[in-house]
């Protein structure tokens, strides 16, 4: 059966949850987080979107995420990818860090941003980690109540719900939340509406997207997805093309990636080659040399064909 497809338009929230593989844990040490941090902040600078509140936990992440032009399913892609290539960089692992298909809830923010943000950064408490959320290091809380500075954090639309002065905000905020410490696990918040699990909203507001709202049917895939599809038509380890060696195969997979980049993608080889360590004249002659051979070479041909298909069926699916 097909997965439902997710709904994007400028402007939307997102509840965002993105877990282990297998619950594994995806953060090992302080360097892990902030490394996080860093990639929330480069994404931020280069797809346009806010990050209105988060919370690192051992195995998994919640982000409330307000999305712009690009999709959130590029945005997320981008970050578990490159995020991905660091913990098995620095724990010498491959494959897969992140479970499956990450959860997005598209929110209804005028009935539930603040109680979506106090949800969030009481995690640490519902895990019995720390009875304070402001004793909690990993988290936007702190940053809220003012003992934490984090430039990339849009706090204002949470804040202005306590009125414009700020010292008096951050301490009604601070009140708010404490009030809430003793409600415990809400469903909706981490499954959203029983009746489509895409969204947390009133029957009002579903409806509207419903009726006003299309789906990106087409969406173009990004660079993490074509290595994924070039790995799995190769029969290649998860994440082992990004190291992988300089042979035959290896060299003629990355250049199938290289045309799949350029022919189907809104990223670009300058992205690739950042990706995989290689500069744009480079992978542009591997593009050449491999359609030069496609004339020519059936197998060549034919793994072309069956890429271009399984990016535009997975394109479909995921979007």
């Amino acid at each position: 059966m097909a997965r439902r497809q997710r709904i994007h338009f400028p402007g939307a929230y997102y509840h965002v949850i993105l877990r282990g593989n297998d619950r594994q844990d995806i953060f090992f040490d302080e360097v892990d987080r902030y490394k996080f941090y860093l990639l929330l902040q480069e994404g931020i600078e280069r797809f346009g979107h806010s990050i209105l509140s988060f919370c690192l936990m051992t195995n998994h992440v919640h982000l409330l995420c307000q999305v712009s032009d690009v999709p959130l399913s590029r945005i997320i892609q981008n970050l578990a990818f490159r995020y991905t290539r660091w913990i098995n960089w620095r724990q010498k692992r491959v494959g897969h860090l992140f479970q499956g298909r990450y959860r997005a809830i598209l929110v209804d923010a005028d009935e539930y941003l603040l109680q979506l943000t106090s949800y969030i950064h009481l995690n640490p408490i519902r895990a019995n980690l720390v009875k304070d959320p402001s004793a909690y290091p990993w988290s936007s809380h702190r940053a809220y109540v003012g003992k934490e500075v984090l430039p990339w954090l849009r706090m204002e639309p949470v804040l202005a719900y306590f009125g414009n002065n700020m010292q008096r905000a951050r301490s009604a905020f601070l009140d708010f939340v404490n009030e809430n410490i003793q409600n415990g696990h809400c469903d909706v918040f981490s499954h959203g509406d029983i009746a489509d699990t895409r969204f947390l909203g009133p029957d009002d507001f579903v409806d509207k997207i419903h009726d006003n709202i299309e789906p990106e049917h087409m969406r173009k895939p990004a660079i993490p997805e074509i290595i994924e599809a070039v790995e799995r038509l190769y029969g290649l380890t998860g994440g082992g093309l990004v190291n992988a060696d300089r042979s035959f195969k290896m060299a003629e997979a990355r250049s199938m990636v290289a045309w799949a980049v350029r022919e189907m993608s809104d990223d670009t080889l300058t992205d690739l080659g950042h990706v995989f360590g290689r500069d744009v004249t480079t992978l542009s002659s591997s593009i050449t040399r491999l359609t030069a051979r496609s004339k020519s070479d059936h197998e060549i041909a034919e793994r072309m064909k069956n890429l271009h298909k399984i990016l535009v069926d997975f394109a479909t699916l995921q979007a």
